[in-house]
C-alpha cells in the first residue's frame, strides 16, 4: 500500500519564479491497483514521481511504502522497493552494456546479490528465460549491447529489469510516449501482463486519455498539485473521453493530450 499524507512542494520559493508544484496532495493506492494519472503540463504529475522515488525532497507531508516511511530515506535506498521507467528510453539502462549485463545489474539491486565478478550460468538462463515472454527474440541477444535495440525493445527490457524481483511500487513514466503506435501498443500489452501476474501495485503517467481509461483500475487527474478527479469502479467504467472532456475539458484545451485514438503522444521537453 502507498500513502501520501499532505504532500506539499515548492519550487523556487521567496523568488520571481516560485511555483506551487505539490499542493497538500493525499493519495492512498491499495496493493495491486493499478492508476492512470493525467493532466495538463505542470499539473504536478512528475513533480508527484519525483518525491515518490526519493529525486526530490518535499517541503512538508510524508511518504508511506507498505507501512515503512520513506520520506526522506536516500533515492538509491528507495530503489529496491520501487521500479520506475521513464519516457525516454535512453534512461534507465546502461547503452555500453549487454543485455544480460544490465539486468544482472537491475537483478542484483533489487534482489540484495551481491555484486559478483560475472554472469552465473543459472543468471543467464532466468534472464533468457525472462526474457523469452516478451515474445521479441530478444532472449537471443544476451551478449548485444542494450543501446543497439530499438526504442520499444529497451522500453520492454526496462519494464521487465523493474519487475524481476517484484517491488513494491512501479512507476511509470509516459513509458510508451517516445515510441510509434505499433511498439507502444505493444509494450503497453506487456504492461498490462507484467503488472498483473505480478499483482504490482502501479502508477502510470500518460497524455493518452484513452489508454488512461482503458488500462488499470483507477483514473486520477491532477491541476496545479492536486487531485481534481479520481475514477474508480462503475464510474470510471460509464466514463468516456467525450464525458471527460465535458467535465474537464477546459483545463486541456491547449495540453498536448490524445483523446480517442490509442496512438502514444510526441515526446515533449516540458517539466510536469
Amino acid at each position: 500500500m502507498l500513502q501520501i499524507n499532505n504532500l506539499t512542494k515548492t519550487f523556487y520559493a521567496g523568488t520571481a519564479n516560485e511555483k506551487l508544484a505539490m499542493d497538500h496532495l493525499s493519495l492512498q493506492v491499495e496493493k495491486g491497483e493499478f492508476v492512470t494519472l493525467i493532466g495538463s503540463n505542470g499539473a504536478g504529475k512528475s513533480t508527484l514521481f519525483n518525491l515518490i522515488a526519493g529525486s526530490i525532497l518535499p517541503d512538508g507531508g510524508s511518504v508511506v511504502l507498505d507501512g515503512e516511511e520513506i520520506t526522506f530515506l536516500p533515492e538509491y535506498r528507495r530503489a529496491k522497493q520501487i521500479g520506475r521507467i521513464f519516457q525516454d528510453p535512453m534512461k534507465g539502462t546502461a547503452p555500453s552494456m549487454t543485455v544480460a549485463e544490465n539486468m544482472a545489474l537491475s537483478y542484483q539491486r533489487t534482489s540484495g546479490r551481491k555484486l559478483g565478478f560475472g554472469i552465473s550460468k543459472k543468471e543467464r538462463s532466468l534472464f533468457a528465460e525472462k526474457l523469452r515472454t516478451l515474445g521479441l527474440g530478444l532472449e537471443e541477444r544476451l551478449d548485444a549491447p542494450i543501446g543497439l535495440l530499438s526504442g520499444g525493445q529497451r522500453q520492454a527490457v526496462a519494464l521487465l529489469m523493474c519487475t524481476m524481483a517484484a517491488p513494491k511500487l512501479l512507476l511509470l513514466d509516459e513509458h510508451t510516449a517516445a515510441l510509434d503506435p505499433a511498439t507502444a501498443e505493444k509494450v503497453q500489452q506487456l504492461t498490462e501482463e507484467i503488472v498483473r501476474q505480478g499483482q504490482i501495485t502501479t502508477l502510470m503517467i500518460t497524455h493518452n486519455i484513452s489508454s488512461a481509461l482503458r488500462m488499470g483500475t483507477r483514473t486520477l487527474m491532477l491541476d496545479a498539485g492536486r487531485i481534481v478527479m479520481d475514477l474508480q469502479g462503475s464510474q470510471r467504467e460509464q466514463m468516456t473521453v467525450p464525458k471527460l472532456l465535458e467535465r474537464f475539458g477546459q483545463g486541456l484545451d491547449n495540453d498536448r493530450f490524445l483523446l480517442t485514438r490509442e496512438q502514444p503522444n510526441v515526446p515533449s521537453n516540458d517539466q510536469n
